[in-house]
């Protein structure tokens, strides 16, 4: 660790090899905007910055009976961090795969992807992606039109 003293106090910088340096930070989860997306998912982007381009989390929601479009992101390994709900995840090269809270599902770069929420409840997971999400890595591969509103 790295600490510079100011005026205003002291701030920790962590010291990563062939990494941004980066500032100790608390982002409250709580404090993220949720939005729909046409993907057929509700997303809370908790930590996505160029300040941390290795990685980012976002909070994702699916309703009940809904599956997300097929989809893949360039470049970027995800991983979804099931918290609540049950779900069936699809991932190219895999079975149909049900999943549930505590479960880690890990999808490899330019991986089609999709998950369905066979639950009476939200399915509620994170999406840790590395390096960062970036809206221009993301592919919709559904050969399905997209849905119209």
């Amino acid at each position: 660790m790295v600490q510079d003293t100011t005026q205003q106090g002291t701030t920790l910088k962590a010291a990563v090899p062939n990494a941004a340096t980066l500032e100790a930070t608390i982002l409250r989860g709580a404090d993220a905007v949720e939005f729909a997306t046409a993907e057929r998912c509700d997303i809370a982007e908790w930590s996505n910055s160029a300040a941390d381009p290795a990685l980012s989390i976002a909070h994702a929601r699916v309703a009940p009976g809904v599956t997300t479009r097929w989809h893949r992101v360039v470049g970027t390994v995800e991983r979804y961090v099931i918290l609540h709900g049950r779900g069936r995840m699809e991932v190219a090269g895999l079975p149909p795969t049900q999943v549930g809270p505590g479960d880690v599902v890990i999808i490899p770069a330019d991986c089609p992807q999709r998950i369905t929420n066979t639950g009476a409840d939200d399915l509620l997971f994170l999406a840790v992606c590395s390096p960062r999400f970036r809206p221009e890595a993301y592919e919709d591969v559904d050969p399905a039109p997209l849905d119209v509103e």
